[in-house]
């Protein structure tokens, strides 16, 4: 499938790659040309370099963006680049950002005027999976245009699953950013409570990992928390961004999230301590700083 590939940064650059091993043909287009080009050199041939966001789309059955926040999707799709401008009538786009569910519904109302279908396709999984193509993608629009793409879905990710009509997918992934949140918070408050008692948070972990306790998230940061390795997978900005987007979503269906609030609280802490570039497993720095403590294997 000829596809015009929008955002190459941490997790785009990976999932291009991974479409272009499954043989896809790819224009792509970053505003950083580094990206662009590693990509390029990667692909022996099958992707080339978009000049601006727009000639990334001429001739593409599907658009495919992996960008910050809803503004820079509604910019590059509908204001500054007018990217829609450019697609052909059947065309379809596919939105792989975490934004805010308003703003995917508003996205598709303006593309369907044009004869243009959209799904909005957020992803888990953070870098390690963007490289290994088992991202977890939650996606939304009609059943038909999701079959028609969910191929091309399937060479990024391991798990791609429609939940309803465009927005579903980002309400799905704003359930997760919550879910995700909590549970680090958990994981760092536990093991702080190990260690502080005097039992190694390794022997803890590994105790508890098979049982109702364990998750994916603690078999991918607590290691990350007992090495003191917090290089970014996923930001703690970006998380801080994706909860802002949980709130207002809440706020417009009127569910009480507590728990959540309580952890974003946490995160900008680690903000205005200079940590937002960090990975969100840093939320243990919160703990370690009221405990005066460090969580290590030892």
């Amino acid at each position: 499938m000829k596809i015009g590939f929008i955002g190459l940064g941490i997790m785009g650059k990976p999932m291009a790659k991974n479409l272009i091993k499954a043989g896809h043909e790819l224009t792509v287009y970053n505003r950083s040309r580094a990206a662009v080009d590693e990509v390029v050199a990667f692909s022996q041939g099958r992707a080339r370099a978009a000049e601006t966001a727009a000639d990334a789309a001429k001739g593409a059955e599907l658009v495919l963006t992996m960008l910050p926040n809803s503004p820079h999707v509604k910019s590059v799709m509908l204001t500054d680049n007018k990217v829609a401008d450019f697609m052909e009538k059947g065309a379809v786009f596919a939105d792989m950002s975490s934004i805010n569910p308003i703003a995917s519904r508003e996205i598709a109302a303006a593309l369907a005027e044009k004869g243009i279908e959209m799904l909005d396709a957020p992803v888990s999984g953070g870098e390690p999976k963007a490289i290994d193509g088992t991202l977890s993608f939650m996606v939304g629009g009609k059943p038909e245009v999701f079959a028609r793409v969910k191929p091309v879905l399937e060479a990024m990710g391991s798990s791609v699953v429609l939940c309803g009509e465009v927005g579903a997918g980002n309400v799905t992934k704003l359930c997760n950013q919550a879910i995700v949140a909590i549970n680090i918070a958990a994981v760092s408050e536990a093991l702080m409570l190990g260690k502080k008692a005097g039992v190694n948070p390794e022997a803890i972990y590994q105790a508890i990992r098979g049982g109702l306790a364990g998750s994916t998230v603690m078999d991918a940061k607590a290691p990350m928390i007992m090495d003191r390795n917090f290089t970014p997978g996923f930001r703690i900005d970006l998380h801080i961004k994706d909860l802002n987007n949980v709130f207002d979503a809440a706020k417009s269906v009127d569910a009480p999230m507590p728990l959540t609030a309580q952890v974003a609280e946490m995160m900008k802490i680690l903000h205005a301590d200079g940590k937002g570039q960090c990975d969100h497993s840093a939320l243990a720095l919160v703990y370690e700083k009221m405990a005066n403590t460090e969580i290590t294997r030892g």
